[in-house]
């Protein structure tokens, strides 16, 4: 009998303070890490993006990546301006507000993620053809450490 496996972390990249360029053409710049530190309110300790507000971190599910490379994306670690990779998890089934722990600390979907003209530049496709489908933008609401591989649980909803 075959089991699913638990929802993890599958990929983290972020984008370090001082790189440059800091928007190269074609592509996002981001780097892959097996490890990060998010700060809580703040995003990922040392990432370009990081910061107050509702755009700390850009989490996407390892399913929708599969789905979208067969539609001809490129879906490499960050290529879809994503920082982190779940897998297990219906990112499109949580509520803004809704809670999940990623590894050590704890985030809140603020706002589903709908791309922008950059994303169409580098992928080549309209944005409108990945509606819905590229995941969510959350703040850290309690900071702690997350590595590739860490488990990803749902949190009771606060309401």
């Amino acid at each position: 009998m075959s089991r699913e496996p638990a929802p993890h972390v599958v990929s983290i990249v972020y984008t370090p303070r001082g790189t440059t360029p800091r928007r190269p053409q074609g592509h996002y710049t981001r780097v892959p890490v097996e490890r990060v530190e998010l700060a809580e309110f703040k995003g990922i300790v040392g990432d370009l993006r990081g910061g107050a507000g509702k755009r700390q971190l850009n989490i996407m599910s390892a399913e929708t990546l599969a789905e979208l490379r067969a539609e001809g994306f490129r879906t490499g670690p960050g290529e879809m301006g994503e920082q982190i990779v779940v897998s297990g998890l219906d990112l499109t089934a949580l509520p803004v507000g809704g809670r999940f722990r990623l590894g050590g600390a704890v985030v809140e979907v603020t706002l589903p993620r709908t791309g922008c003209d950059r994303f169409e530049m580098i992928q080549g496709k309209p944005k409108g053809s990945v509606a819905g489908r590229l995941g969510v933008l959350a703040r850290v609401v309690s900071g702690g450490a997350v590595a590739v591989g860490d488990a990803v649980e749902l949190l009771p909803s606060a309401g």
